[in-house]
């Protein structure tokens, strides 16, 4: 069962943003990318509160992700990456990004807190944020 409604489509989004933003982070920091995109959906809270859908999720803008600006995103999902995104649609979370909204790569370490968020873990190049579960109950 899908913890937030999706088509092909978006899976595909998805699956193409989890690339463009953390290939080089291995699959887990894929599914990493992929947490933070569909808590986004279920969030409807601070800068997500007009967020229906992963298309939404992905072209929102402003506050959107800078892969989508990158001709790399742009290339077609593979089988593996399609996988990689519909185990994160299906529920797989995984930590530090399990209830993370935000993600960024430091030159050096993570701060402890980006833009008001609370830093959660890093993960190779990433560091995620997370608000707290009184600012935003749906994604907890």
């Amino acid at each position: 069962m899908a913890v937030i409604p999706f088509t092909a489509a978006g899976q595909k989004l998805l699956a193409r943003l989890m690339r463009a933003e953390a290939e080089g982070d291995g699959k887990l920091g894929m599914l990493m990318v992929g947490n933070t995109g569909v808590n986004r959906v279920r969030a409807d809270c601070l800068d997500f509160k007009d967020i229906r859908n992963l298309r939404e999720m992905v072209f929102q803008s402003p506050g959107g992700f800078e892969a989508t600006q990158k001709s790399y995103f742009y290339q077609r999902a593979r089988a593996k990456d399609l996988d990689l995104a519909l185990k994160v649609l299906r529920g797989r979370r995984e930590h530090p990004a399990t209830n993370s909204l935000w993600f960024f790569r430091p030159a050096g370490s993570c701060p402890a807190q980006w833009f008001g968020q609370w830093n959660t873990g890093r993960y190779k190049s990433h560091c995620f944020f997370a608000p707290t579960q009184s600012e935003c109950p749906n994604i907890f």
